[in-house]
């Protein structure tokens, strides 16, 4: 395969951002087929990804039991009439029902994690007739204008202002400034339990239950973006279980399609739901919930359930944490801090520049890393739950080979 053709019409007729900026990381080769935690590309050159499609890819890439679901669905019926019942969305929504926090139990699908945000908050300003929602500063939840309205860098959301009016943000993990922003306007406050794209940012632990009590004091929904910290990514199958907070509305995706289809989510009560009920048509998506999807999202659901992915995610997380502390001990000036829950780790760097060197230095090795999106000092450790120990510490390794290259380019520059 003509590798710089790809790259032309990349630069052609997508974006000739991303050729540039895959140059720059040192990224020169075209994948071409996938297994587990294994890239190959179209060289046959094999490479170990840490990255599992930003945390997509819990059952690492093309799991059986989920392929074989979508396979069959393809073969029988992959889009729906609209019209008849449909066994494969009752099915799911049956499955997830009994999965999620609390009395959560309703759900609707849709195709990202973006959407189910939109949808969360539509329904929070329907239940409440309150307009205003409050967010965090660092926050991530979707690109899309209600979304990115409620997301918290503004090198994303000022080129498209004005945005979504009646948003305001708090610090992250200050309860005190979360309780000031929020009154009797207030249709809901949208937290990520850990934010991921900040950086891998843990709040304290009273946070979450202080955020549930401001919350119902003053009568606004709690709404959990859980698109990156669901399905055992942290240790436990939702991030919210660690700390006991059932929320009144959660945001599923990612993990959530098996890493085979695009699949979103949000879930309520029923009392919250039944201001969808009068008109069930509020709020639709043509291709939302469709039949392919859901039986991929069905097996997905099962096979993480199976292979109890969040006690094992919590046991690599923590060998792989302690790791990268000791390599932080032994390079202060190069790692500022290492942190996460599970398998979503963040190392922070004293500047993107390092990190952008680790990242080329990782390729090099073949193996598939990146920086987090609203903190570009962070590289994420966030592999598929399923991948071996021992593939992990070859990961780690290479981390570590490549800290110690950036080091030594560092200080040949400065000298």
């Amino acid at each position: 395969m003509d590798v710089s053709g790809v790259v032309e019409d990349c630069r052609r007729c997508v974006n000739a951002g991303i050729a540039t900026l895959h140059k720059f990381m040192g990224v020169e080769a075209v994948e071409w087929r996938a297994e587990g935690s294994t890239i190959w590309d179209t060289e046959g050159r094999d490479y170990l990804d840490l990255l599992a499609g930003f945390g997509t890819l819990v059952l690492g890439h093309r799991p059986p039991a989920v392929v074989a679901a979508a396979k069959e669905q393809l073969d029988r019926m992959p889009l729906a009439s609209r019209v008849l019942f449909g066994k494969q969305v009752t099915d799911f929504a049956a499955a997830l029902a009994e999965l999620l926090p609390g009395d959560l139990q309703k759900s609707f699908f849709c195709h990202s994690g973006a959407e189910a945000v939109e949808g969360a908050i539509k329904l929070a300003r329907l239940y409440t007739g309150r307009p205003n929602i409050v967010s965090a500063e660092g926050g991530y939840h979707g690109k899309t204008m209600g979304a990115l309205s409620a997301s918290g860098r503004d090198v994303y959301s000022k080129p498209f202002g004005p945005l979504m009016p009646g948003v305001s943000h708090v610090p992250f993990g200050e309860a005190e400034a979360l309780g000031a922003a929020v009154d009797g306007e207030t249709a809901a406050v949208i937290l990520e339990p850990i934010q991921g794209e900040a950086g891998v940012i843990v709040p304290p632990d009273d946070y979450l239950p202080q955020a549930r009590e401001i919350c119902s004091n003053a009568g606004a929904l709690l709404v959990l973006d859980e698109v990156q910290t669901g399905f055992g990514r942290t240790g436990t199958m939702f991030a919210c279980d660690q700390s006991g907070v059932v929320p009144d509305i959660i945001c599923l995706a990612k993990a959530l399609g098996g890493g085979v289809m695009p699949l979103g989510a949000f879930s309520s009560t029923a009392e919250i739901w039944k201001v969808l009920e009068d008109n069930p048509y509020l709020h639709s998506s043509t291709l939302g919930g469709n039949p392919l999807a859901c039986a991929a999202g069905l097996a997905a659901v099962r096979e993480i359930q199976r292979l109890d992915l969040p006690s094992r995610a919590k046991a690599l997380g923590e060998h792989a944490l302690a790791r990268l502390r000791r390599l932080r001990d032994e390079h202060p000036d190069m790692i500022a801090d290492v942190r996460g829950r599970g398998l979503l780790i963040g190392v922070q760097f004293p500047d993107s520049d390092i990190a952008g060197l680790v990242i080329a230095g990782m390729i090099q090795r073949r193996v598939i890393a990146a920086y987090t999106l609203n903190n570009p000092e962070v590289i994420r450790i966030e592999p598929a739950l399923t991948i071996p120990e021992d593939a992990l510490d070859r990961g780690l390794d290479a981390f570590e080979e490549s800290v110690g290259q950036a080091e030594e380019l560092v200080a040949g520059l400065s000298e």
